[in-house]
């Protein structure tokens, strides 16, 4: 039994019953089943009901997000901004789908060569809670734009999102089974995986459970894509607009309570700029409101789960203990709800928690760099690749920098985000493959080369 629990009172919504094994394999045949019928319909058919997608959504629009916000705990301008987004990438793809799956002629010694892409099948996406419906949709929009079916096996805490997204697909026109919600435990995921229906896995979650699917899909011989954690290094050169650089890495940091995967986790600030920027920084985040999320004026809500938060205490004390200096929040506040607040680590160093591992929640971390050379540095010294962000009013310096920097995404004067016009993931343990953009919606077909005439093939 799933429970879905508001995480900024404590109140049970709903619980939901597992799938049994026989409703799970009736889901897995009807996958099967639709993906080669949907496989049939054609790109400009299946693009186009997108555009339906996108007015439901619209329709709907309060409705998801008051079931994000008790869900989540999300504040309510963060959850419509969700599905803002859910709705623009639902309209580019409905833009340019068929422009990006044509086939695409080569010129060889071949009277004719050409590489199509068509449907691998079947494709289990493995979702996270923390954005409930942007995650599910960067996901099943490409991948059932293609041609393939969709395995929706969302976090537990999410049940209700996970079948409101199912339902909307369905009442946008999409066949029975085309995108299918499975409400099953973690452990029976390997099994999903195995089954001879499905072609390929999606996930983004952590690094472990990244790892644990890579390695069950590998097995057998199934195509992953894979978005991990991050520990996002944000630089603040000594000519940046600091009050520029304080709100953006602020908006970044607290973004759904800092329980993201591309977020300023780590702000390595050029000393000469160190102790103003921090200033800033700390009214910045004085003007965030805690508080309940279903209140317009509340734009920073609880953390999602009570584990997620007891995880955050110990990273921030295992960082002070050994040598960190927490200048704000560091303490769970007395109350009901997961809440946690806005913490500032400075003098935080290599061997800390608050550097080496993926910090999920409002926690700021503060290293004083002397130049730019000890910045990328101290950025690339981490397990993780995923985003990046520069601050600095001479841009070709911030590009050479951003070139030096590794990961998936740079930013320049501005805090990472994803955008369904270019390709999202990262590098190292921050996992593989690409989402979004032409090049996201190719991870799950096979490209496939057509050659006329033997010569040169």
């Amino acid at each position: 039994m799933f429970e879905s629990i508001n995480p900024a009172t404590g109140h049970l919504i709903q619980q939901y019953p597992a799938m049994s094994e026989a409703m799970l394999a009736v889901a897995l045949e009807q996958a099967r089943s639709a993906a080669m019928a949907w496989a049939r319909v054609d790109v400009s058919v299946r693009a186009s009901m997108l555009e339906r997608v996108a007015t439901l959504l619209e329709t709907n629009k309060e409705t998801y997000v008051r079931l994000i916000v008790q869900e989540v705990g999300k504040p309510l301008a963060e959850a419509r901004a969700e599905l803002d987004k859910c709705t623009l990438l639902c309209r580019y793809y409905a833009a340019h789908a068929a422009e990006f799956l044509a086939s695409e002629s080569i010129e060889t010694a071949a009277h004719d060569s050409q590489v199509s892409h068509q449907p691998l099948g079947v494709v289990l996406g493995i979702m996270p809670w923390n954005f409930p419906f942007w995650q599910v949709f960067r996901f099943a929009v490409p991948v059932l734009t293609a041609g393939n079916s969709a395995l929706l096996k969302h976090a537990p805490n999410v049940c209700g999102c996970a079948l409101a997204i199912e339902a909307l697909f369905l009442e946008a026109g999409y066949p029975e089974g085309v995108l299918r919600a499975l409400l099953i435990e973690v452990d029976r995921v390997e099994s999903v995986i195995q089954h001879a229906a499905v072609q390929g896995v999606a996930l983004t979650g952590s690094e472990r459970a990244g790892a644990a699917v890579a390695a069950i899909a590998g097995r057998a011989i199934k195509k992953t894509v894979l978005e991990l954690g991050g520990s996002d290094p944000y630089l603040i050169c000594e000519d940046a607009d600091l009050d520029l650089a304080a709100a953006k890495c602020v908006q970044s940091r607290l973004n759904n309570c800092g329980q993201t995967c591309i977020s300023a986790k780590r702000l390595l600030v050029h000393a000469a700029v160190l102790e103003p920027f921090t200033q800033k920084l700390l009214a910045e985040i004085a003007k965030r409101r805690m508080g309940d999320p279903e209140d317009e004026a509340t734009n920073l809500g609880p953390m999602a789960r009570a584990d997620l938060r007891t995880n955050l205490q110990r990273q921030v004390d295992a960082s002070v203990a050994a040598g960190a200096h927490c200048v704000i929040g560091g303490n769970v506040p007395e109350g009901p709800g997961l809440f946690y607040p806005p913490t500032v680590l400075t003098q935080v160093r290599p061997g800390m928690p608050a550097f080496d591992e993926e910090v999920f929640g409002p926690v700021v971390a503060i290293i004083a760099v002397r130049d730019d050379a000890d910045a990328v540095g101290l950025a690339n010294q981490s397990a993780y690749g995923l985003g990046a962000a520069v601050f600095t009013q001479d841009i070709e310096r911030g590009k050479r920098l951003a070139h030096q920097l590794e990961c998936g995404a740079c930013f320049i004067n501005d805090f990472v985000k994803s955008d369904p016009r270019l390709p999202f993931g990262g590098i190292k343990r921050s996992g593989y493959g690409r989402e979004m953009s032409a090049i996201g919606i190719r991870e799950f077909v096979n490209v496939k080369t057509i050659c006329v005439g033997a010569v040169g093939c």
